[in-house]
């Protein structure tokens, strides 16, 4: 703490913004080697409170941190009064110290930088996905815990039919979408995914993230690692460079994008295996965000494409779960015909119904499983009703649920 203090008074006054920031930056360049070695300590201590209360999130800095280290625990954001107190200028220096040069370039002219930090404890390698932005002209960071360990394929409670679509052993090609917000779990089942094919089946995987979070071993497949920013420029460069390397499975960290999307649909049309990510809430949404992401003039074009690639559709989240932690509740939808048909015809309304009657093929709604949940009494009605994304078909369900009992 005392180098922290040191430095940060060096900076001179009357500076502000990201001129403010620059000025750290020239101080942190001219650190010795112990003074660098503290501050990197001090933001590990950070690091290693986030792991010992298995803490999601971390964040710090900025006008709305109030001078605060916050940590998320069970969906719940809260300051750690343990933790100490950092002023806007120290923790701007704390979170430039662990930034290469080029980042911290990045980060004054983009005033965003995603970054990913791997942290050593005893056999395991801890690693966290990192966001350092600016918020009212001072710098603050948002720090995610990846999972030290990957969560069992088996555990995510996918019907069989979906697994054959997931493993490369079964199906070699079509595109696969996790979606749902931040904070939802979708990398993690990505990674589940990853290893269910890496234990399974030999091949070839490119990953292609921003930034990498989990990093998997080989194992019966030579997994490659390519961060954007720091391997690739780009996800769709990354995605085009990747069929010179003959993979038998691409990952695209995240659709984010028309021309990423195009990208994708292309690849995925030439005969590959393909999984992404989406920040939409439900099946039905993320057709529609893809369509719409599109100009009008190729809409019909893609969505064409979209139905003959698509094979299924996973849209999650994690609810509060009544013993306080959260749990895994998930929409699937796989590609029927019917399904393909609704897309290509633009009746995308009527596919929700299709999911809620197809679940002898694997498939369910959000609102069937946050039923089931809550018969398993593992999630409250209130959790349920906050989850859902159709609340009058939750209540409809919740109700048949109460008479069934009664009866």
């Amino acid at each position: 703490m005392e180098v922290l203090q040191r430095l940060a008074v060096q900076i001179p006054d009357g500076v502000f913004g990201v001129e403010r920031q620059m000025e750290i930056g020239k101080i942190l360049a001219g650190t010795n080697a112990a003074e660098h070695l503290a501050l990197r300590l001090h933001f590990e201590r950070l690091l290693d409170r986030e792991i010992e209360t298995n803490a999601a999130d971390l964040a710090f800095g900025g006008f709305g941190g109030h001078g605060k280290i916050w940590y998320r625990t069970y969906g719940a954001m809260r300051p750690d009064p343990d933790m100490g107190t950092l002023e806007c200028d120290q923790a701007g220096v704390l979170i430039q110290s662990i930034l290469m040069e080029q980042q911290r370039r990045q980060l004054y002219e983009r005033r965003n930088l995603d970054f990913s930090y791997s942290l050593v404890r005893g056999d395991i390698i801890h690693r966290f996905r990192c966001d350092a932005y600016f918020d009212l002209d001072h710098c603050a960071v948002a720090i995610r815990a990846v999972q030290a360990r990957i969560r069992p394929y088996k555990d995510l409670g996918f019907h069989h039919n979906v697994t054959k679509i997931m493993s490369l052993a079964h199906t070699k090609s079509g595109l696969t979408l996790i979606t749902g917000i931040t904070g939802s779990g979708k990398s993690a089942t990505l990674d589940s995914i990853v290893e269910l094919n890496n234990t399974s089946v030999d091949g070839h995987i490119v990953i292609i993230a921003e930034p990498v979070e989990y990093v998997h071993r080989s194992n019966r497949c030579i997994i490659r690692h390519r961060e954007v920013g720091r391997d690739v420029l780009s996800f769709k460069e990354g995605t085009i460079q990747s069929l010179r390397q003959n993979p038998d499975i691409i990952i695209i960290g995240e659709m984010r994008d028309p021309d990423t999307i195009l990208t994708a649909l292309e690849v995925t049309d030439s005969g590959h295996k393909v999984f992404s990510t989406l920040h939409t809430s439900s099946a039905v949404e993320s057709l529609d965000r893809i369509i719409a992401e599109i100009p009008s003039i190729e809409q019909e074009r893609v969505r064409n494409r979209l139905a003959d690639v698509l094979r299924c559709v996973v849209s999650q989240k994690l609810v509060p779960s009544l013993d306080g932690k959260v749990i895994l509740a998930k929409e699937v939808m796989l590609m029927t015909p019917s399904v393909r048909a609704a897309i290509k015809n633009n009746n995308t309304q009527e596919i929700y119904q299709m999911i809620s009657e197809g679940g002898e093929l694997g498939m369910i709604t959000m609102e069937q499983d946050l039923r089931r949940l809550h018969g398993a009494r593992r999630v409250s009605v209130d959790m349920a009703m906050n989850f859902a994304n159709n609340k009058r078909r939750m209540e409809q369900l919740l109700s048949a649920g109460q008479q069934s009992k009664v009866i």
